[in-house]
């Protein structure tokens, strides 16, 4: 039945989830056979007879910690020049024993799971795997603080346990009204607890301003909505702007030098936020109104709206590109506008950005299945937005120079 890989609970954020699909090197011919097999007939003709290509990819390409599918796609467009979308190829085509098959245990050697699927028995088994950290690294988990008062954060925590080395990632967590030390399982998870737990100390250091500045909000009817975020966008980008504090000195350090910066960064946060939400209203309406007669721009339209406003937009917008949200917006309605006149015009520009805009999301919907964390995703989605100005909105113009050529050679770039 394949290739079985036993780890133990407390280790199982540590496995590598791309370096798992290599198998062992007698299989591994045999999965790239199967996989190219599952390409659509139209690519796959090109790669010549599967057995031969299997056989040359095994001999020149060694095993990696880069997916699969994404070390095959780079290897074809290396040796045939030939364009071929990671998504092209199905590894749930591939039979059974082509893929590791994963048992996890406990201390005593007892079974937890048993699959073949990582990212699922890594869900299910989240809380046995931190629970085993947390027994070893002793995290009390009863104590709460109010102010930082647990002493400093290492980075990183290394455990020997029986042979084996647990690594443990330490984080304030919020509770509320309180935070406490724990441990986690990855630096991403560890992170983003982090972060918020952070916000709460700074929150309860600042008490009466946070009260005053909620009372204020809370008289504005569009921004009273996004009030918490408000906040927790204004606590993030005073204080907590170039990293996150670990120790005690650097936390007492962000409390005094941001305090009187407090006050006019919440302020030049509403301004910001009220302008967007108006924009934004503008939008709306126009996606009504054109939406009978031109409903696949509206919907188009509708998703941009719905990415850059997801929820926590605030808190999750960097600050130098809330500055441009309304500029996008405003692009969006322009087109809007426009569209009734020149219908075919709209489509010739979504047909430009379509292609980039499908291949960022599936790189996007990739990474997130490894729990791979991608900045320069994140900034080529913020080109794209860019490039909708460019398209649709040109009298509003971009601080950079794009077009549908340059972003698609910087993609090819990107992908090497």
């Amino acid at each position: 039945d394949g290739v079985t890989l036993t780890v133990p609970v407390a280790l199982l954020n540590q496995v590598p989830a791309a370096r798992c699909e290599w198998l062992v090197r007698g299989l591994l011919k045999e999965k790239v056979q199967a996989l190219a097999k599952s390409m659509p007939q139209r690519l796959r003709h090109k790669l010549g007879p599967l057995a031969e290509f299997a056989q040359a990819f095994a001999a020149a390409v060694p095993p990696s910690d880069a997916p699969l599918a994404q070390a095959l796609a780079r290897y074809i467009r290396a040796e045939l020049n030939l364009e071929v979308p990671a998504d092209a190829f199905r590894p749930d085509s591939a039979p059974p024993h082509l893929h590791m098959n994963f048992r996890v245990i406990d201390e005593h050697g007892r079974q937890l799971g048993l699959g073949r699927n990582l990212a699922e028995l890594k869900r299910a088994l989240a809380g046995e795997t931190e629970t085993a950290l947390r027994e070893e690294t002793q995290a009390e988990p009863g104590e709460r603080h109010t102010a930082w008062t647990c002493g400093d954060l290492e980075d990183l925590m290394e455990i020997r346990r029986g042979g084996q080395t647990l690594v443990g990632y330490p984080a304030l967590e919020d509770t509320g009204e309180a935070v406490v030390l724990q441990v986690f399982d990855s630096p991403e998870k560890a992170h983003a607890v982090h972060r918020q737990g952070v916000k709460r100390l700074l929150m309860l250091a600042f008490r009466d301003r946070v009260r005053e500045l909620e009372k204020a909000l809370a008289r504005d009817v569009a921004l009273a909505a996004c009030r918490d975020d408000l906040v927790s966008a204004a606590l993030d980008r005073t204080f907590l702007a170039d990293s996150l504090p670990m120790t005690q000195a650097e936390f007492a350090r962000r409390v005094v030098e941001g305090k009187s910066r407090l006050n006019l960064i919440a302020q030049e946060l509403q301004r910001l936020a009220g302008a967007i939400l108006a924009e934004h209203a503008q939008v709306q309406k126009r996606i009504a109104s054109v939406h009978k007669a031109h409903p696949q721009a509206a919907e188009d339209v509708r998703g941009q709206c719905a990415r850059l406003l997801a929820p926590q937009w605030l808190a999750r917008t960097p600050w130098e590109r809330l500055q441009h949200l309304a500029r996008y917006l405003k692009g969006a309605a322009l087109r809007l506008d426009k569209l009734r006149a020149d219908p075919a015009r709209d489509a010739r520009c979504a047909a430009e950005l379509a292609p980039l805009e499908q291949a960022w999301r599936r790189e996007l919907a990739a990474r997130a299945k490894y729990g791979n964390p991608a900045p320069e995703l994140e900034q080529f989605g913020w080109l794209l937005e860019e490039l909708r100005v460019s398209l649709f909105a040109q009298e509003l113009r971009t601080p950079v120079p794009v077009s549908a050529k340059r972003l698609a050679k910087l993609w090819q770039s990107m992908r090497r």
